[in-house]
Formats: structure tokens, C-alpha cells, sequence
């Protein structure tokens, strides 16, 4: 048993069992990549694999149990290369932050710029995504820091820190008719064409909440991943839109109007995602700090570098 065959088992679950894309992931051959499963299972002497003549269809349950310690051990190996690095590198390197649009566009650059005052020799990265997109890029260890609104609390393998709590406010063109009639409602505000974040992303979830929760059904007309597309139609005239409070602060068009909407929907709160076990460098603890002065950096290490129940460092697998 080596570490191909194990890198092999793990690409093939992400490619979702074809064996061309796990051969071009890890630059083999097609071939050599089927001659290492066959290896494999005849060592092991289980079928890791559901086949349907030479196809691959998923994994068996002894398949399913060996990716879970393959994972593990291909992690652990990649902290070990990680180790000379993270002691001899502490003030120079590249951080690289998973985050949505709404954050990088609104809340990280003040924190950006102090860090690189703090850092001038750290590259920064930025990697846009929805939540579920920078949950898997934290896990596959394509990127240091994660940062959005859901989902990186809900992830046992990742350790979450709050950074800050935000609302959700309304923007309508200047001379709008609920421009005179504040407070609104959301009775009112269903009877308008809404402009908003699609599923999944900035605080959608209590959007949704609260017209639910009210017996109402809401008329969103558009649904967008970016703030400033939001903007942008709400400006011709399409509907009223529904987006983060922070996302208007810079607001300065003299064709749209700011209207509050904490009285409609639970506030939101912004986290910072680690992946748990994971060395990091001095720079990245930094950057939480930056981030929220409150939080403790012992608190953090002792979080980001601990296993969850479920989740303990495998030690008696033998290679």
C-alpha cells in the first residue's frame, strides 16, 4: 500500500469515479490509475469499488470506510510537509482567504489593508464563492481562511469564529412610494416585485424565514450572488431589493434610497472558518485577530487545532 493508491481512492470520490479525471488530477495514465485500484484490492482482498463492467459506479461500504482513513492519513502527510514551512516562513508567504463577494467587497478591505502593513512580504489570495464553495476549498486545504454568513458553523470538520453580526436592508430608486410609508412592513413588502441573493448565500436563509413564518409569499423576480448586480437593477426600476446593510453603506448614487429593514429579518453573522488539525503560520492567526479584536488567540488555537469527536487523528493505520 502506498500514498498513490491513496491519493487515487480520494480523487476518484471528488471526480465522482471517473477514472480519466483522476488520472489528469494527478498526472498518470489511465492505466496506471486502474493497475493501482487492482492493487490495491487484491492486498486488501475487498471490492472497493461498484462496477458496472469497466465503469466505476461508487464505492462499496469496505470502499467507504478506507477513503474516510484516507483523507485522514493524506492530511496528516500534508501537515508533516507543512511543518518546516510554517516555522521558517512566519513573516512571509501567501494567505489565501475563501470568502463571498459581499465580504471582499465590503467588510475585508480595511482588515486587507492593515494586514499587509503588519505583512508587506504575504501574498494575499482571494477566492470568491458561495458558502458551500468555500466549505469544500477549507476542507481540500485550497485555502488557509474561510469567511461567510452560513454553513462554516454547521461543519464539524472546520472550527468557526464569529467576526460580526449584520442586517439585511432595503434599497428602492429615489422618489420609491415606501420611501413615505416607514416603517415597512412585510405584508407590505410582499406585494412588490423583490430583488435579492439567490439560496445559499448572504442571509438568504432569513429572508425566506420571515416571509415564511408570516404566511407570506414573497415575489422575488431576480436572484443574484452579487451585491452590486442587485444594485444595479434595482436602479432600472425592476424591484425592490433586498440586500446586506453593509453593502449600502458605501451607497452613494443619487438615484437610490436606504430604507431599514431590522425590524423584518433575524440579523446574520459573519464567521471565520479554519480547517480543524491544520498547522497555520503566526500571519494567519493575525489575520482572526485583525479581523475581531475580542477574540482570543489562545481560544482560537486551541479550537483550530483540535479534532472534533468524530473526527480524531487516525494513528494505527499502517502503510
Amino acid at each position: 500500500m502506498n500514498f498513490q493508491q491513496l491519493k487515487i481512492i480520494r480523487e476518484a470520490a471528488r471526480c465522482e469515479f471517473n477514472l480519466t479525471e483522476v488520472a489528469n488530477t494527478l498526472f498518470t495514465s489511465q492505466s496506471g490509475v486502474s493497475r493501482h485500484i487492482r492493487d490495491l484490492e487484491d492486498e486488501l482482498g475487498v471490492e472497493i469499488f461498484i462496477r458496472r463492467g469497466k465503469r466505476l459506479l461508487g464505492m462499496t461500504e469496505p470502499g467507504k470506510a478506507l477513503l474516510t482513513i484516507a483523507e485522514r492519513i493524506l492530511d496528516e502527510a500534508g501537515k508533516v510537509r507543512r511543518l518546516a514551512d510554517v516555522f521558517t516562513n512566519e513573516t512571509s508567504g501567501i494567505l489565501t482567504i475563501a470568502t463571498t463577494h459581499t465580504q471582499a467587497r465590503y467588510s475585508l478591505p480595511k482588515v486587507i489593508k492593515a494586514f499587509r502593513q503588519l505583512y508587506p512580504n504575504v501574498r494575499l489570495e482571494l477566492n470568491q464563492g458561495s458558502p458551500q464553495e468555500i466549505v469544500t476549498m477549507l476542507l481540500a486545504g485550497e485555502a488557509d481562511i474561510g469567511i461567510a454568513s452560513e454553513l462554516l458553523v454547521n461543519n464539524s470538520s472546520l472550527a468557526a469564529f464569529p467576526w460580526f453580526s449584520w442586517h439585511h436592508a432595503l434599497l428602492v430608486p429615489k422618489g420609491h412610494e415606501l420611501v413615505q410609508n416607514q416603517p415597512v412592513s412585510l405584508s407590505t413588502l410582499s406585494r412588490y416585485p423583490l430583488i435579492t441573493y439567490r439560496q445559499g448565500i448572504t442571509g438568504r436563509s432569513r429572508v425566506d424565514r420571515a416571509f415564511q413564518t408570516a404566511g407570506l409569499k414573497p415575489d422575488i423576480v431576480l436572484s443574484a450572488q452579487d451585491s452590486d448586480v442587485v444594485k444595479t437593477y434595482v436602479k432600472l426600476g425592476l424591484g425592490v431589493g433586498i440586500l446586506a446593510d453593509q453593502a449600502c453603506e458605501t451607497e452613494e448614487s443619487e438615484e437610490l434610497v436606504r430604507l431599514d429593514a431590522t425590524h423584518l429579518f433575524d440579523a446574520s453573522t459573519v464567521w471565520l472558518g479554519l480547517k480543524r488539525g491544520q498547522l497555520q503560520r503566526n500571519y494567519v492567526w493575525q489575520f482572526l485577530e485583525l479581523c475581531n479584536a475580542n477574540l482570543s488567540l489562545e481560544e482560537i488555537k486551541r479550537q483550530a487545532l483540535s479534532y472534533s469527536n468524530d473526527d480524531e487523528p487516525v494513528i494505527d493505520f499502517q502503510i
